[in-house]
């Protein structure tokens, strides 16, 4: 009966954390345009340290323990808009190339059964 009880729990727990980034995604429109995918990654990155910082404290008061200071984050500038551009061109790419280099494997596995055939 545990067994059963917590492997529910485990489904119920994945599925709210899977629900629970769905909803951040669209809520966040971090499927739309890059300006907004951007825009929350900035929002992140402000909001982000802050709460880390908040919560280590909080951890501090309640168990009586000294958390040593973190350092400071990087700072990193990475431009969404290229890789995703780029990203998807390769991914095109390979896609229209599929058919004639699955034509062009056949063609070499079809010679090859027929050599080891002979």
């Amino acid at each position: 009966m545990v067994a059963r009880v917590w492997s529910l729990m485990r489904f119920l727990i994945k599925g709210s954390l899977a629900g629970g980034a769905v909803y951040l995604v669209y809520d966040q429109d971090l499927l739309g345009p890059s300006d907004k995918s951007e825009a929350a990654l900035r929002r992140a990155e402000e909001a982000v340290p802050p709460a880390v910082y908040q919560f280590s404290q909080y951890v501090c008061r309640q168990t009586g323990l000294q958390l040593p200071q973190l350092p400071a984050p990087p700072k990193i500038h990475f431009p969404i808009r290229e890789s995703w551009n780029s990203g998807i061109i390769k991914v095109m790419s390979a896609l229209s190339a599929a058919p004639s280099k699955a034509q062009e494997y056949s063609k070499e596995g079809w010679e090859f059964v027929k050599e080891r055939t002979k």
